[in-house]
Protein backbone atom coordinates (compact mmCIF):
# COMPACT_ATOMS: atom_id res chain seq x y z
CA UNK A 1 0.00 0.00 0.00
CA UNK A 2 1.00 3.32 -0.58
CA UNK A 3 0.11 7.14 0.75
CA UNK A 4 1.50 10.32 -0.68
CA UNK A 5 2.25 13.67 1.50
CA UNK A 6 3.52 16.88 0.78
CA UNK A 7 5.35 19.74 2.65
CA UNK A 8 5.35 22.91 1.92
CA UNK A 9 6.73 26.07 3.62
CA UNK A 10 9.06 29.56 3.26
CA UNK A 11 12.47 28.30 2.59
CA UNK A 12 11.56 24.36 2.42
CA UNK A 13 11.87 22.57 -0.63
CA UNK A 14 8.66 20.69 -2.02
CA UNK A 15 8.27 17.09 -0.88
CA UNK A 16 6.48 14.32 -3.16
CA UNK A 17 6.54 11.47 -1.50
CA UNK A 18 5.65 7.84 -1.67
CA UNK A 19 5.88 5.84 1.74
CA UNK A 20 6.28 1.52 1.02
CA UNK A 21 5.09 -0.05 3.69
CA UNK A 22 6.06 -4.00 2.60
CA UNK A 23 -9.06 31.52 -24.10
CA UNK A 24 -7.94 29.15 -26.26
CA UNK A 25 -4.43 29.50 -26.99
CA UNK A 26 -3.63 32.69 -28.75
CA UNK A 27 -4.38 31.98 -32.20
CA UNK A 28 -1.18 33.65 -34.21
CA UNK A 29 2.63 33.10 -33.09
CA UNK A 30 4.07 36.49 -32.38
CA UNK A 31 7.43 37.10 -33.82
CA UNK A 32 7.67 33.60 -35.20
CA UNK A 33 8.78 34.43 -38.85
CA UNK A 34 9.78 30.80 -40.03
CA UNK A 35 6.28 29.77 -39.30
CA UNK A 36 5.11 31.57 -42.49
CA UNK A 37 1.03 32.18 -43.03
CA UNK A 38 0.53 28.49 -41.35
CA UNK A 39 -3.02 28.77 -39.28
CA UNK A 40 -3.95 26.92 -36.30
CA UNK A 41 -7.13 24.68 -35.62
CA UNK A 42 -8.42 23.79 -32.85
CA UNK A 43 -8.33 20.51 -31.20
CA UNK A 44 -10.90 21.82 -28.07
CA UNK A 45 -11.38 24.74 -25.89
CA UNK A 46 -7.60 25.96 -24.62
CA UNK A 47 -5.75 23.67 -27.50
CA UNK A 48 -5.02 24.50 -30.91
CA UNK A 49 -2.63 22.79 -33.76
CA UNK A 50 -0.67 24.09 -36.51
CA UNK A 51 2.03 22.70 -38.57
CA UNK A 52 4.92 24.62 -40.37
CA UNK A 53 8.25 24.77 -42.16
CA UNK A 54 11.44 26.50 -41.19
CA UNK A 55 14.56 27.23 -42.26
CA UNK A 56 17.32 25.14 -41.10
CA UNK A 57 21.11 24.90 -41.24
CA UNK A 58 20.93 21.38 -42.21
CA UNK A 59 18.07 22.02 -44.74
CA UNK A 60 14.62 22.31 -44.07
CA UNK A 61 12.82 21.02 -41.29
CA UNK A 62 8.68 20.93 -40.23
CA UNK A 63 7.23 21.32 -37.12
CA UNK A 64 4.37 20.09 -35.69
CA UNK A 65 2.90 22.61 -32.45
CA UNK A 66 0.11 21.73 -30.09
CA UNK A 67 -0.62 25.42 -28.40
CA UNK A 68 -1.61 24.38 -24.84
CA UNK A 69 -3.75 27.27 -22.60
CA UNK A 70 -3.19 26.40 -18.62
CA UNK A 71 -5.21 29.86 -18.29
CA UNK A 72 -8.30 27.50 -19.32
CA UNK A 73 -9.28 25.82 -15.98
CA UNK A 74 -11.21 23.43 -18.13
CA UNK A 75 -7.52 22.50 -19.35
CA UNK A 76 -4.44 20.36 -17.85
CA UNK A 77 -1.48 18.80 -18.61
CA UNK A 78 -0.44 15.07 -17.53
CA UNK A 79 1.89 12.31 -17.73
CA UNK A 80 1.11 9.21 -20.44
CA UNK A 81 2.83 6.16 -19.62
CA UNK A 82 1.17 2.49 -19.84
CA UNK A 83 1.23 1.93 -16.21
CA UNK A 84 4.47 0.49 -15.36
CA UNK A 85 7.63 2.39 -15.14
CA UNK A 86 9.22 -0.35 -17.19
CA UNK A 87 7.19 -0.61 -20.19
CA UNK A 88 6.53 0.68 -23.15
CA UNK A 89 3.56 1.60 -25.53
CA UNK A 90 3.20 3.93 -29.04
CA UNK A 91 2.19 7.31 -28.04
CA UNK A 92 -1.50 7.13 -29.39
CA UNK A 93 -2.33 4.42 -27.87
CA UNK A 94 -1.25 5.72 -24.69
CA UNK A 95 -3.54 9.17 -25.27
CA UNK A 96 -6.24 7.12 -26.02
CA UNK A 97 -6.18 4.84 -23.07
CA UNK A 98 -6.03 7.93 -20.76
CA UNK A 99 -8.38 10.16 -22.79
CA UNK A 100 -5.99 12.77 -23.94
CA UNK A 101 -6.87 15.22 -26.84
CA UNK A 102 -3.13 15.55 -27.65
CA UNK A 103 0.46 14.57 -26.31
CA UNK A 104 3.65 14.29 -27.46
CA UNK A 105 6.47 11.71 -26.47
CA UNK A 106 8.48 12.37 -23.45
CA UNK A 107 11.44 11.10 -22.19
CA UNK A 108 14.62 9.64 -22.99
CA UNK A 109 15.05 5.95 -22.26
CA UNK A 110 16.85 2.60 -22.06
CA UNK A 111 16.16 1.96 -25.69
CA UNK A 112 18.95 -0.68 -25.91
CA UNK A 113 21.63 -2.87 -23.78
CA UNK A 114 24.36 -3.95 -26.31
CA UNK A 115 26.86 -3.31 -24.13
CA UNK A 116 25.17 -5.82 -21.55
CA UNK A 117 24.76 -9.07 -23.38
CA UNK A 118 22.21 -11.06 -21.71
CA UNK A 119 20.53 -8.25 -19.92
CA UNK A 120 17.22 -6.85 -20.89
CA UNK A 121 16.70 -3.21 -21.81
CA UNK A 122 14.09 -2.17 -19.42
CA UNK A 123 12.33 0.41 -21.44
CA UNK A 124 12.31 2.62 -18.61
CA UNK A 125 12.91 6.41 -18.63
CA UNK A 126 16.14 8.41 -17.73
CA UNK A 127 14.62 11.17 -15.20
CA UNK A 128 12.43 11.48 -12.53
CA UNK A 129 8.85 10.78 -13.30
CA UNK A 130 5.36 12.22 -11.53
CA UNK A 131 1.92 11.33 -12.73
CA UNK A 132 -1.01 12.61 -10.60
CA UNK A 133 1.01 14.02 -7.94
CA UNK A 134 2.69 10.61 -7.22
CA UNK A 135 6.25 9.80 -7.20
CA UNK A 136 7.08 7.25 -9.73
CA UNK A 137 10.55 6.98 -10.10
CA UNK A 138 14.48 9.14 -9.58
CA UNK A 139 16.67 9.67 -11.64
CA UNK A 140 19.60 7.26 -13.00
CA UNK A 141 23.34 9.14 -12.56
CA UNK A 142 24.28 11.13 -15.15
CA UNK A 143 26.72 9.18 -16.87
CA UNK A 144 24.46 6.34 -17.12
CA UNK A 145 22.09 8.44 -19.41
CA UNK A 146 20.60 8.00 -22.95
CA UNK A 147 20.39 10.73 -25.12
CA UNK A 148 22.34 13.66 -26.63
CA UNK A 149 24.87 15.30 -24.65
CA UNK A 150 23.61 17.49 -21.51
CA UNK A 151 24.23 21.10 -21.93
CA UNK A 152 26.60 22.58 -19.82
CA UNK A 153 26.00 22.48 -15.75
CA UNK A 154 22.49 20.64 -16.32
CA UNK A 155 21.75 16.76 -15.08
CA UNK A 156 19.07 13.97 -15.34
CA UNK A 157 17.64 15.67 -12.41
CA UNK A 158 15.83 18.30 -14.36
CA UNK A 159 12.04 18.45 -15.18
CA UNK A 160 9.24 20.17 -16.69
CA UNK A 161 6.23 19.98 -14.75
CA UNK A 162 3.15 21.49 -14.06
CA UNK A 163 3.05 22.19 -10.10
CA UNK A 164 -0.20 22.13 -7.54
CA UNK A 165 -0.40 25.97 -8.24
CA UNK A 166 -1.42 25.05 -12.07
CA UNK A 167 1.70 26.62 -13.88
CA UNK A 168 4.11 24.96 -15.96
CA UNK A 169 7.85 25.32 -14.94
CA UNK A 170 11.24 24.08 -15.40
CA UNK A 171 12.91 22.25 -12.00
CA UNK A 172 15.01 19.90 -10.44
CA UNK A 173 13.78 16.76 -8.05
CA UNK A 174 16.17 15.53 -6.29
CA UNK A 175 15.61 11.42 -4.56
CA UNK A 176 15.26 11.90 -0.78
CA UNK A 177 14.52 8.26 0.28
CA UNK A 178 15.76 5.93 3.51
CA UNK A 179 15.25 2.58 4.78
CA UNK A 180 15.53 1.94 8.56
CA UNK A 181 17.10 -1.92 9.85
CA UNK A 182 17.56 -2.46 13.47
CA UNK A 183 17.76 0.81 14.60
CA UNK A 184 20.05 2.05 11.56
CA UNK A 185 18.87 4.86 9.44
CA UNK A 186 20.31 4.21 5.57
CA UNK A 187 20.28 5.91 2.68
CA UNK A 188 18.26 4.57 -1.17
CA UNK A 189 20.45 5.17 -3.82
CA UNK A 190 17.82 5.41 -6.11
CA UNK A 191 13.42 4.09 -6.35
CA UNK A 192 12.37 2.63 -9.97
CA UNK A 193 15.54 3.09 -11.92
CA UNK A 194 17.13 1.22 -14.47
CA UNK A 195 20.08 1.78 -13.05
CA UNK A 196 21.86 2.43 -9.48
CA UNK A 197 24.82 4.54 -8.46
CA UNK A 198 27.77 2.52 -7.59
CA UNK A 199 27.86 1.29 -3.56
CA UNK A 200 24.08 1.96 -3.43
CA UNK A 201 20.42 0.40 -2.39
CA UNK A 202 17.63 1.06 -4.68
CA UNK A 203 13.60 -0.02 -4.03
CA UNK A 204 11.25 -1.31 -6.09
CA UNK A 205 7.37 -0.97 -5.89
CA UNK A 206 4.46 -2.51 -7.95
CA UNK A 207 4.86 0.59 -10.34
CA UNK A 208 8.09 -0.83 -11.71
CA UNK A 209 6.59 -3.27 -13.77
CA UNK A 210 7.58 -6.88 -14.50
CA UNK A 211 10.70 -6.13 -16.25
CA UNK A 212 14.12 -7.83 -14.79
CA UNK A 213 15.70 -5.78 -12.43
CA UNK A 214 19.19 -7.08 -13.42
CA UNK A 215 20.12 -3.69 -15.19
CA UNK A 216 20.31 -1.64 -12.05
CA UNK A 217 23.41 -3.07 -11.11
CA UNK A 218 25.34 -2.77 -14.78
CA UNK A 219 27.20 0.33 -15.70
CA UNK A 220 29.14 3.15 -13.52
CA UNK A 221 28.29 6.20 -12.06
CA UNK A 222 30.13 8.22 -15.08
CA UNK A 223 30.25 5.27 -18.23
CA UNK A 224 27.07 3.08 -19.01
CA UNK A 225 29.08 0.66 -20.73
CA UNK A 226 30.61 -0.42 -17.67
CA UNK A 227 30.49 -4.03 -16.91
CA UNK A 228 27.87 -5.30 -14.47
CA UNK A 229 28.69 -5.20 -10.94
CA UNK A 230 29.75 -9.05 -9.42
CA UNK A 231 28.62 -8.26 -6.05
CA UNK A 232 24.84 -7.83 -6.49
CA UNK A 233 21.75 -8.58 -3.30
CA UNK A 234 18.31 -8.59 -3.62
CA UNK A 235 15.54 -8.66 -0.66
CA UNK A 236 11.87 -8.48 -0.53
CA UNK A 237 9.80 -7.05 1.66
CA UNK A 238 6.39 -7.72 2.19
CA UNK A 239 4.33 -5.65 5.03
CA UNK A 240 7.55 -4.38 6.12
CA UNK A 241 9.30 -7.55 6.86
CA UNK A 242 12.07 -9.60 5.18
CA UNK A 243 10.49 -12.47 3.14
CA UNK A 244 13.26 -13.56 0.59
CA UNK A 245 16.84 -12.48 -0.43
CA UNK A 246 18.73 -13.28 -3.54
CA UNK A 247 22.73 -13.40 -5.12
CA UNK A 248 20.92 -11.89 -8.09
CA UNK A 249 18.16 -9.04 -9.49
CA UNK A 250 15.00 -11.20 -10.14
CA UNK A 251 12.18 -10.32 -12.51
CA UNK A 252 8.42 -10.44 -12.16
CA UNK A 253 5.86 -8.35 -11.54
CA UNK A 254 5.94 -6.89 -7.54
CA UNK A 255 2.87 -7.67 -5.91
CA UNK A 256 1.15 -5.11 -3.58
CA UNK A 257 2.35 -4.18 -0.33
CA UNK A 258 5.62 -5.41 -1.34
CA UNK A 259 9.14 -4.08 -1.91
CA UNK A 260 12.15 -5.21 -3.44
CA UNK A 261 15.44 -3.74 -2.37
CA UNK A 262 18.10 -4.37 -4.53
CA UNK A 263 21.79 -3.38 -3.77
CA UNK A 264 25.61 -3.06 -5.69
CA UNK A 265 28.54 -3.00 -4.18
CA UNK A 266 28.39 -2.09 -0.91
CA UNK A 267 24.92 -1.80 -1.12
CA UNK A 268 25.01 -5.65 -1.43
CA UNK A 269 27.21 -6.21 1.25
CA UNK A 270 24.45 -3.81 3.76
CA UNK A 271 21.56 -6.13 2.38
CA UNK A 272 23.16 -9.25 3.21
CA UNK A 273 22.89 -7.91 7.00
CA UNK A 274 19.27 -8.37 6.94
CA UNK A 275 17.48 -11.57 8.06
CA UNK A 276 14.08 -13.23 7.10
CA UNK A 277 11.60 -12.32 9.22
CA UNK A 278 13.63 -8.41 10.03
CA UNK A 279 11.49 -5.40 10.34
CA UNK A 280 12.55 -2.91 7.40
CA UNK A 281 10.96 0.23 6.73
CA UNK A 282 11.37 2.32 3.53
CA UNK A 283 10.73 6.08 2.88
CA UNK A 284 11.15 7.83 -0.17
CA UNK A 285 10.16 11.18 -2.11
CA UNK A 286 11.08 13.59 -4.50
CA UNK A 287 12.48 16.96 -3.24
CA UNK A 288 11.75 20.54 -5.43
CA UNK A 289 14.71 22.58 -5.73
CA UNK A 290 11.98 25.50 -6.56
CA UNK A 291 10.14 24.44 -3.53
CA UNK A 292 7.12 23.64 -6.00
CA UNK A 293 4.85 20.58 -5.33
CA UNK A 294 3.84 18.84 -8.33
CA UNK A 295 0.69 16.62 -10.05
CA UNK A 296 3.07 16.29 -13.31
CA UNK A 297 6.40 15.89 -14.17
CA UNK A 298 8.87 14.55 -16.30
CA UNK A 299 12.71 14.12 -17.41
CA UNK A 300 14.80 15.79 -20.17
CA UNK A 301 16.85 18.94 -20.63
CA UNK A 302 16.34 22.77 -20.11
CA UNK A 303 17.71 24.42 -23.95
CA UNK A 304 15.83 27.95 -22.98
CA UNK A 305 15.70 29.86 -19.30
CA UNK A 306 14.90 33.69 -18.48
CA UNK A 307 13.95 34.00 -22.63
CA UNK A 308 18.27 33.08 -23.53
CA UNK A 309 19.26 30.02 -24.68
CA UNK A 310 21.26 27.92 -22.36
CA UNK A 311 25.30 28.26 -23.08
CA UNK A 312 26.85 25.55 -24.95
CA UNK A 313 24.06 23.81 -26.47
CA UNK A 314 25.01 21.88 -29.71
CA UNK A 315 24.83 23.64 -32.73
CA UNK A 316 26.37 21.79 -34.96
CA UNK A 317 24.18 17.91 -34.94
CA UNK A 318 21.32 18.34 -36.10
CA UNK A 319 18.04 15.80 -35.72
CA UNK A 320 14.54 15.09 -35.53
CA UNK A 321 13.60 16.37 -31.74
CA UNK A 322 10.89 17.02 -29.63
CA UNK A 323 10.40 19.57 -27.39
CA UNK A 324 8.21 21.72 -24.75
CA UNK A 325 8.00 25.36 -24.37
CA UNK A 326 6.84 27.93 -21.50
CA UNK A 327 4.78 31.59 -21.93
CA UNK A 328 2.95 34.13 -19.87
CA UNK A 329 4.72 32.97 -16.22
CA UNK A 330 3.59 29.44 -16.90
CA UNK A 331 0.20 28.97 -17.90
CA UNK A 332 0.65 28.96 -21.55
CA UNK A 333 2.73 25.81 -22.96
CA UNK A 334 4.00 24.70 -26.53
CA UNK A 335 4.54 21.25 -27.81
CA UNK A 336 7.07 20.66 -30.64
CA UNK A 337 7.88 18.00 -32.30
CA UNK A 338 9.38 17.51 -35.68
CA UNK A 339 8.68 15.28 -38.68
CA UNK A 340 10.57 12.57 -39.58
CA UNK A 341 9.35 12.32 -43.28
CA UNK A 342 12.19 12.02 -45.86
CA UNK A 343 12.19 15.23 -47.05
CA UNK A 344 12.26 17.02 -43.38
CA UNK A 345 14.76 14.74 -41.49
CA UNK A 346 17.47 16.11 -40.92
CA UNK A 347 16.15 18.27 -38.79
CA UNK A 348 17.35 21.48 -35.89
CA UNK A 349 20.63 21.34 -33.97
CA UNK A 350 20.28 21.97 -29.97
CA UNK A 351 20.57 25.54 -29.99
CA UNK A 352 18.18 25.97 -33.04
CA UNK A 353 15.55 24.23 -31.55
CA UNK A 354 15.98 26.55 -28.17
CA UNK A 355 15.51 29.34 -30.88
CA UNK A 356 12.53 28.22 -32.45
CA UNK A 357 11.16 28.20 -28.89
CA UNK A 358 11.62 31.36 -28.23
CA UNK A 359 10.53 32.67 -31.41
CA UNK A 360 7.06 30.88 -30.23
CA UNK A 361 7.28 33.42 -27.37
CA UNK A 362 8.64 30.70 -24.84
CA UNK A 363 10.71 32.05 -21.88
CA UNK A 364 11.81 29.01 -20.62
CA UNK A 365 12.63 25.42 -23.11
CA UNK A 366 13.13 21.87 -22.18
CA UNK A 367 14.38 19.19 -24.73
CA UNK A 368 12.69 15.85 -24.89
CA UNK A 369 13.44 12.40 -26.53
CA UNK A 370 14.02 12.43 -30.65
CA UNK A 371 14.51 10.46 -33.21
CA UNK A 372 12.16 7.53 -34.30
CA UNK A 373 10.31 8.61 -30.96
CA UNK A 374 9.57 12.11 -31.85
CA UNK A 375 5.83 11.81 -32.41
CA UNK A 376 2.97 14.46 -31.63
CA UNK A 377 -0.27 13.54 -31.67
CA UNK A 378 -4.28 15.18 -31.70
CA UNK A 379 -7.67 14.17 -32.06
CA UNK A 380 -9.27 15.77 -35.11
CA UNK A 381 -12.30 17.88 -35.14
CA UNK A 382 -15.32 15.91 -33.67
CA UNK A 383 -13.12 12.69 -33.18
CA UNK A 384 -12.67 10.53 -29.97
CA UNK A 385 -9.16 9.38 -30.65
CA UNK A 386 -5.59 10.88 -31.59
CA UNK A 387 -4.06 10.61 -34.57
CA UNK A 388 -0.55 10.96 -35.19
CA UNK A 389 0.35 14.49 -36.84
CA UNK A 390 4.11 13.88 -37.63
CA UNK A 391 5.57 11.71 -39.55
CA UNK A 392 7.86 9.28 -37.51
CA UNK A 393 11.03 8.67 -38.57
CA UNK A 394 11.54 5.26 -37.87
CA UNK A 395 7.72 4.64 -40.20
CA UNK A 396 5.60 4.15 -37.41
CA UNK A 397 5.57 4.72 -33.82
CA UNK A 398 7.90 3.96 -31.64
CA UNK A 399 6.54 2.36 -28.31
CA UNK A 400 7.74 4.83 -25.48
CA UNK A 401 7.69 4.84 -21.19
CA UNK A 402 6.07 8.40 -21.35
CA UNK A 403 4.73 11.20 -22.63
CA UNK A 404 3.01 14.29 -21.92
CA UNK A 405 -1.25 14.52 -22.37
CA UNK A 406 -3.40 17.34 -22.97
CA UNK A 407 -6.41 16.64 -21.02
CA UNK A 408 -9.81 18.86 -21.27
CA UNK A 409 -13.44 18.78 -19.32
Amino acid sequence: MTRRQQRSGAGRRALILLVALGSTAGATLAGTASAGAATWTTVAAGVAYRQYDLRAAAGTARAHVLDVDLANPHVRLGLLYPGAVASRAALSALADRQRAVAGVNGDFFDISEAQHPGVAATGSSVGPAVANGRALKGAVPDGQRFGPELPPGTNTRAVIGVGTDGRARLDSLSLDGWYTAGGRRLPLGGVNQYALPENSVGAYTPDWGSVSRRRAVCGADAERAAPCGAGAYEVTLRRGRVVSASNTPGSGSVAAGTTVLVGREAGARRLKRLARGQRVTVRYGLMSASGSGYGFAVGGFPVLSGGAPLSGLNSSVSAVRTAVGIAAAGKRVFLLALDGALAYRRGLTVAEVAAELRRLGATEGFGLDGGGSSTLVARPPGATRVTVRNHPSDGSERPVPNGIGVFTR
